[in-house]
């Protein structure tokens, strides 16, 4: 690789805002929070909405969402408009 074009690419920690779980990986995201790993190693902390962690695709918490009952909803709300 070419040096002087790439950015830093280095370990850092991000924490799942809903469950408060924390992994440890490498990214080019920095952050002027830290947070002190198992190791004894302080790393930049990057806080996240939404990790595999509390996604509802993996967690199986995903729900159907009723199209029907939306189209009627909105039919309610706004009116059918007549041409």
């Amino acid at each position: 690789m070419k040096s002087g074009i790439h950015p830093d690419y280095h370990p850092v920690v991000f924490q799942d805002a809903s469950t408060g779980k924390t992994f440890l990986t490498r990214s080019t995201a920095t952050s002027s929070r830290t947070i002190e790993w198992e190791d004894g190693n302080s790393y930049p902390l990057l806080v996240v909405d939404i990790t595999a962690d509390s996604h509802p695709f993996w967690t199986g918490t995903q729900r159907l969402v009723d199209t029907a009952g939306r189209v009627e909803k909105f039919n309610r709300r706004y009116g059918k408009r007549e041409r």
